[in-house]
């Protein structure tokens, strides 16, 4: 049986930062071993850091406390797996193709130049390619999801190239290795990950949409035919409904606790007339209700921009994310786009050794680890260099006499000065002297 593999990963959102360590089994298991998070984070807007140290600060603060933890120590983390999640990631569509001699069978090394050249594809300037996800080959007049080892003289291919904004990766980097000294691993697509672990197969083979409502971004990402169809992030989340409530003169973290405790994003066939703590309910209700609406009027509209209808999607909506956990978000979006809505969740093979974090809460991060496991065989934790006694297993005792006193640093410039003043009083001086 190999030695269990421990690997480390960190999701930097807008509302938490959320780091976790995993043990891999050789049947596949992951286990979550160790888990920590600083909520509202002000130092990051919309999943991109605008205060490298603040954020540098508190990421260090939360490995410090990871290393401590039982599972964990005395292991150190070298190295992370990092999730990548912010408004500006997307999906582009691109097809490339090559011309083979005749009877030339697909390998790995053709499939790879397909990629690379769709990597190279022209997009915004503003946007870097991070990934490139095949839908579909076509080898010949073929179609197929497996082209390796077909024949022919002719391959095409449709990747979704996954883009961003370069500040979104460059502030990670300067946060992470540069100012903390900790490698990463590899950046992971959030969204692509969490995919991979909460659907199944035939959620993904019939056609869904996977939601990830959180603070201040809502990514979707729409599968069909068991391949990624469509992937967008959308610019408002949970936080848009709680900062409405601010408008009623209410702080932040009093509205956020309005919302969870009496907010609900379908109206009530009856207005309150309560107060709470000053605040009318009713008023909470509409702002609630009417943002509410926003958000899942423009979930259900990708359908649209991905070209599809209900009926491509029979797998139907799974979400994930705390934006989900308002009371009525699901029925909602379940009303508004006539599909099956459900709650997402890890699979058995993934467990989470936690008592004080949600499962919802871990999500991401426990996606970020799987990707992690799976995708590298990568170690990102190092245990410390054992310090050798001597074979008496007593510290060795230096005589007096074999302690050397330190030799004082001469100084040269003293040296040039006092060899100048000498000079001066013996006679006339050769002026290059004067230059040590």
């Amino acid at each position: 049986m190999s030695e269990a593999r421990y690997i480390a990963a960190i999701e930097i959102s807008s509302c938490k930062i959320i780091a976790a360590v995993g043990r891999t089994s050789d049947d596949g298991q992951l286990e979550v071993v160790a888990l920590e998070q600083e909520k509202e984070v002000d130092a990051v807007r919309y999943g991109v850091i605008q205060n490298l140290e603040e954020t540098s600060v508190r990421v260090a603060r939360i490995i410090d406390r990871i290393e401590r933890r039982t599972g964990v120590a005395p292991r150190l983390i070298k190295g992370v797996f990092v999730g990548l999640s912010g408004r500006s990631l997307r999906s582009i569509t691109t097809e490339v193709s090559l011309s083979l001699p005749d009877d030339t069978e697909i390998t790995d090394d053709i499939l790879e130049r397909l990629k690379n050249d769709a990597m190279r594809s022209a997009i915004d300037n503003t946007l870097e390619v991070i990934d490139a996800v095949p839908r579909i080959f076509k080898v010949g007049k073929a179609e197929t999801h497996s082209p390796k080892g077909a024949v022919g003289n002719f391959i095409q291919a449709t990747y979704d190239l996954i883009a961003c904004r370069p500040e979104l990766k460059r502030n990670l980097t300067r946060t992470i290795p540069d100012k903390l000294g900790i490698r990463i691993e590899g950046f992971v697509v959030t969204a692509l990950a969490t995919g991979h672990l909460i659907l199944t197969p035939d959620e993904k083979r019939l056609g869904c949409m996977l939601v990830d409502m959180g603070a201040e971004t809502t990514t979707v990402t729409i599968y069909r035919k068991g391949c990624l169809r469509y992937f967008a992030t959308l610019p408002f989340g949970g936080r848009n409904i709680t900062r409405d409530i601010t408008s009623l003169n209410v702080l932040e973290e009093n509205a956020e606790d309005i919302k969870i405790t009496s907010g609900n994003a379908i109206p009530r066939d009856t207005a309150s007339s309560l107060n709470l703590n000053g605040v009318k309910l009713s008023e909470v209700s509409n702002l609630i209700v009417a943002r509410s609406e926003e958000i899942v009027a423009n979930i259900v509209e990708q359908m649209e921009y991905a070209g599809l209808k209900e009926a491509d999607l029979p797998g139907g909506i799974i979400c994930i994310g705390g934006g989900a956990r308002l009371q009525g978000m699901m029925d909602l979006l379940s009303q508004q786009s006539n599909l099956p809505v459900r709650r997402g969740k890890l699979p058995p093979y993934v467990t989470i050794d936690e008592t004080k974090s949600s499962s919802y809460e871990c999500e991401q991060v426990a996606s970020v680890l799987y990707a992690g496991a799976t995708l590298s065989n990568r170690k990102c934790l190092e245990e410390p260099e054992k310090q050798e006694l001597p074979a008496t297993g007593q510290p060795k005792i230096v005589k007096q006499e074999e302690i050397k006193p330190k030799q004082k640093k001469e100084n040269k410039f003293m040296q040039g000065m006092a060899r100048r003043i000498a000079n001066i009083f013996s006679g006339p001086t050769d002026n290059s002297e004067l230059i040590d």
